[in-house]
């Protein structure tokens, strides 16, 4: 409320139109800005304000300033109003004209609001302090308790099949470890539990490594303020010291296989490099790098081998520019990025035979390996496939195992873009071998030859990531936006147009997206907002495609000049 041009009624009014879920006021503010002195309780009528140097002193009064009076019977109309929509005790209390008690409008907000049919608007400013206490004990008055929200599991025994959890102390423990602080101590790591309890040095079990952890240390924390518990319920949140664990990690006693959030990681759409400016910033680099990968799955690091670069990737630009940032604010490191690079990926389009042999003699044993067979696609652009029908057993076991390393090796860099390979089948119907100059490295070798020759023949394709995007604006920018989107060559799938904005869905490539979100900027007046998320994998346009070989190429011949 201390903000310029703060209007709560109008918050409340967006909140009824864009969220589309039924909202009232259940304060009013006594002034606003600089004048603001404290807030009106509509439903008791009575006067809140905030004493003392932190506003710890509150004093309630039963007479309302004259020129309030006016608003905050219209607000409890309107809030008696909205209850009466979606709760039935209101409703025939308002049908029937008579007045609800406190007590009763109480708990129909309380009913209303964990049925999530009702959301009850608070206001206050925590700057000036003032108005914290009753919107805290709102938090207690209308969300509920840990029992009264239904808590789901995945069970990794039964594919991830839901199970409910109920909060009870006396059963199996589950808990999530939702945060991860760096402190005086260590890693401090926030656990909610959801069912059972957790106890001062008794063992658990991480769902996603499944390594048996011990808790030394458990605190309740108050703000800044930490408590020594024993012991710790269904319902509670907890900090636990010691624990090595990422964000998003289950724990359980060990009796039970769940997990609180799904196994499934989403492959990462874009990578840059990155290194810090000055070499003595390199441990808080490193430090910087394994807290955010611990912290966010779907956040990676790794060191390309030929260029021994340090690569990020993660789901977008944002994405990678807020980790950059948080480095440079939280760990005071400076770095040099690179360009972001797409994660495209490459496939094949025909079917095409091969019948390749490997024989090099170099004094002493040498290598000799023969493979015939055929490369596909597979149909779909999921899983490689290597299939072996060798009859007569012309290739040994050992051999063929040797060949199946071979093609998932050629499958993590393709010959085309050096990217991953999609949708690609082998099979091997014959080979040869010689007694003295056949070793599983030869086999190996000869594969990966024999799926470069086969690949380069089967009219290989590049294929980008397409991205599921959402861009919501007002409506007098459509136009604009969809002009942006068409420029881009997205498709464009739905519309949904409402009385002030408008929802637009489109799949759009990745590498088309660089940039936008300052041209939605420019095109939207600031009122555009969008979100992208990875959908899945297409043929890129023929120009773009060339154009990524012949840069791969140009790379590829500096580095072999080097």
């Amino acid at each position: 409320m201390d903000r310029m041009g703060a209007n709560p009624f109008k918050a409340v009014e967006q909140i009824n139109q864009k969220l589309r879920i039924p909202a009232a006021a259940i304060q009013v503010p006594m002034g606003g800005e600089d004048n603001f002195q404290g807030v009106i309780d509509i439903i008791r009528r009575k006067a809140i304000y905030n004493e003392g140097p932190k506003g710890e002193v509150i004093v309630e009064k039963d007479e309302i300033p004259e020129e309030f009076k006016a608003v905050v019977e219209e607000r409890r109309s309107m809030l008696i109003e909205t209850l009466a929509d979606v709760d039935e005790e209101i409703a025939e209390l308002f049908l029937d004209e008579k007045e609800p008690s406190i007590n009763q409008i109480k708990a129909a907000v309380r009913r209303a609001t964990i049925a999530l049919k009702f959301t009850p608007v608070l206001m206050g400013s925590a700057l000036a302090d003032k108005s914290v206490q009753p919107m805290l004990d709102a938090v207690c008055d209308y969300l509920p308790n840990p029992a009264e929200v239904s808590n789901l599991a995945l069970d990794k025994k039964r594919n991830e099949a839901q199970v409910k959890l109920v909060s009870y102390n006396s059963l199996p423990f589950v808990g999530l470890a939702f945060k991860l602080e760096e402190s005086n101590f260590g890693q401090l790591t926030y656990i909610r539990v959801y069912q059972g309890s957790l106890r001062k040095g008794s063992y658990v079990y991480n769902a996603r490594t499944d390594k048996k952890v011990k808790i030394p240390r458990i605190v309740r924390m108050h703000s800044n303020e930490m408590e020594e518990v024993n012991e710790i319920g269904a319902g509670e949140i907890c900090a636990v010291f010691g624990v090595d664990c990422a964000s998003g990690d289950t724990f359980t006693d060990g009796t039970l296989g769940y997990t609180m959030t799904s196994m499934f990681v989403p492959e990462a759409v874009i990578s840059l490099s990155i290194k810090p400016k000055q070499t003595k910033d390199t441990p808080n680099f490193s430090k910087a790098m394994s807290r955010f990968q611990r912290e966010d799955p779907t956040f990676r690091v790794h060191v390309d081998q030929e260029s021994q670069e340090t690569i990020i990737s993660g789901m977008g630009e944002l994405h990678l520019d807020i980790y950059v940032e948080r480095m440079r604010r939280e760990y005071n490191v400076d770095c040099i990025v690179g360009q972001p690079q797409v994660a495209y990926r490459e496939t094949i389009q025909n079917k095409v035979d091969f019948d390749h042999l490997l024989k090099k003699q170099t004094g002493g044993a040498g290598d000799y390996a023969r493979v015939v067979g055929y490369m596909e696609p597979t149909g779909q652009l999921g899983e490689n496939h290597f299939e072996e029908n060798i009859t007569g057993g012309t290739i040994s076991e050992k051999f063929l195992l040797a060949c199946d390393k071979g093609f998932q090796i050629s499958c993590e860099k393709g010959p085309l873009l050096g990217h991953k390979v999609l949708g690609t089948s082998m099979h091997i119907i014959d080979g040869a071998t010689h007694m003295t100059d056949s070793s599983e490295m030869s086999f190996k070798n000869a594969t990966q030859q024999a799926f470069r020759k086969a690949f380069m023949a089967a009219q290989p394709q590049v294929l980008e990531p397409l991205m599921k995007t959402t861009i919501t604006a007002p409506n007098e920018f459509q136009g604009n936006i969809v002009g942006l989107l068409n420029k881009r060559n997205a498709t464009i799938n739905e519309t949904e147009i409402g009385a002030e904005d408008f929802t637009l869905y489109a799949d759009c490539s990745l590498n088309s997206m660089f940039g936008f979100s300052t041209q939605l900027r420019a095109a939207s007046q600031g009122k555009g907002e969008f979100s992208m998320e990875f959908s899945h994998y297409s043929p890129a346009p023929m120009q773009l495609q060339k154009e990524l070989i012949a840069k791969h190429e140009k790379m590829q011949a500096e580095r072999n000049k080097k």
